[in-house]
C-alpha cells in the first residue's frame, strides 16, 4: 500500500503547482496588457498611442518613461540589479533608462534582467499588420491579435479583420486532401481538415490541447463549435449550374455569358426594326394627311355656309348665279 501523504508533503505539491501556472501564467501575457503596449498620452500634444520612447506625432520626450519590460516609472532597487549604482536615491526620467527596444520602439529601464531579456523576448519583435501591412514604426496605435487567426493587427484594423476572419478560402467545408466533410479548421490557414490528414509528422500534438494545422503548425478549433462560412462568388463556375460540362462548370459559365450577349443583340435589333417601322408610318400618315387636306379644301371650296359667327354676323349677299 502507498504511504499516506502528511500535510507538509501536500503543501509543497500544492506550491509546486501553484508556482508552475505562475510561470506559465507570465509567459502567456495578453499582448494589450503588455508594458511595451501600454496606451500613453503625449505630455505635449495630448494624444493616444503606443507606449513609445518619443511621441510618434510631435516627436517629444516624455517626462515619465515607462519601462517595456517590468513597467514601471520609478527605480526603487538598492541591490545589485541595476547597471547604474545609485543606492539610497529614487531615479525616475531619464535617469532610469538603460535603452531603446529596436522593435517596440520603447524605453527599458536600466534593470540587468530587463535590459538582458527584452530583447530576445520582445513580443513586438515581428508585430506586422496583417491587413496593411505596417510595422510599430510605421503608425503611432497599438497592436492588436486577432481572436480567431492570432496574427497582428494595428489599431485601424483590428475590427474590420476580426469581423472576416472566419470565412474559408473554399466554396464547401470539405478537407482539402479528400471528399470528406472537415471536422477542424485552421483558422490561419482558412481551410478544412478531417480527422485522418489533422494528423501531422512536422508538428506533434501536445497533450491535453488541440491537433495543430499540418501546414503552419497553429492549433485547429472544431468545425461546428465556429461560426464558419465559405467563400461566395458571384460570378465564374458558381453561376454556371449543376448539370454543367467541361471544368467545373466554366464551359457552361460562357455558354450563358455568350447567349446572353446575342439575345441582348437580337433584343436591339428587334427594337431597331420596331422604331423604324413606327417611323414609316409616322410619314406615311403625314403624307395621307396632307392629301385628306388638299382634297377637303377641294370639296369645300365652293360651299356656302351663310352667315356665319366668324365672319362677325357681316351682312353677306348671296351671289346670284
Amino acid at each position: 500500500m502507498p504511504k499516506k501523504k502528511t500535510g507538509a508533503r501536500k503543501k509543497a505539491e500544492n506550491r509546486r503547482e501553484r508556482e508552475k501556472q505562475i510561470r506559465a501564467s507570465r509567459a502567456n501575457i495578453d499582448l494589450a496588457k503588455h508594458p511595451c503596449n501600454a496606451s500613453m498620452e503625449c505630455d505635449k500634444c495630448q494624444r493616444r498611442q503606443k507606449n513609445r520612447a518619443f511621441c510618434y506625432f510631435c516627436n517629444s520626450v516624455q517626462k515619465l518613461p515607462i519601462c517595456a519590460q517590468c513597467g514601471k516609472t520609478k527605480c526603487m532597487m538598492k541591490s545589485s540589479d541595476c547597471v547604474i549604482k545609485h543606492a539610497g536615491v529614487y531615479s525616475t526620467g531619464l535617469a532610469m533608462v538603460g535603452a531603446i527596444c529596436d522593435f517596440c520602439e520603447a524605453w527599458v529601464c536600466h534593470g540587468r534582467k530587463c535590459l538582458s531579456t527584452h530583447a530576445c523576448m520582445c513580443p513586438l519583435a515581428d508585430a506586422e499588420c496583417i491587413e496593411c501591412e505596417r510595422s510599430v514604426w510605421d503608425h503611432g496605435g497599438r497592436i492588436f491579435a486577432c481572436s480567431f487567426c492570432h496574427d497582428f493587427l494595428c489599431e485601424d484594423d483590428q475590427f474590420e479583420h476580426q469581423a472576416s476572419c472566419q470565412v474559408l478560402e473554399a466554396e464547401t467545408f470539405k478537407c482539402v486532401s479528400c471528399n470528406r466533410l472537415g471536422q477542424h479548421s485552421c483558422l490561419r490557414c482558412k481551410a478544412c481538415f478531417c480527422d485522418d490528414h489533422v494528423r501531422s509528422k512536422v508538428f506533434k500534438q501536445e497533450k491535453g490541447k488541440k491537433p495543430p494545422c499540418p501546414k503552419c503548425g497553429h492549433e485547429t478549433q472544431q468545425t461546428k463549435d465556429l461560426s464558419m462560412s465559405t467563400r461566395s462568388l458571384k460570378f465564374g463556375r458558381q453561376t454556371g449550374g449543376e448539370d454543367a460540362d467541361g471544368a467545373s462548370g466554366y464551359d457552361a459559365y460562357w455558354k450563358n455569358l455568350s447567349s446572353s450577349k446575342t439575345g441582348d443583340a437580337g433584343d436591339r435589333e428587334d427594337e431597331y426594326d420596331e422604331y423604324e417601322a413606327e417611323d414609316d408610318d409616322e410619314d406615311d400618315n403625314d403624307e395621307r394627311g396632307k392629301d385628306s387636306d388638299l382634297e377637303a379644301t377641294d370639296v369645300f371650296s365652293n360651299l356656302n355656309l351663310g352667315r356665319t359667327y366668324a365672319s362677325g354676323y357681316a351682312h353677306y349677299e348671296e351671289s346670284e348665279d
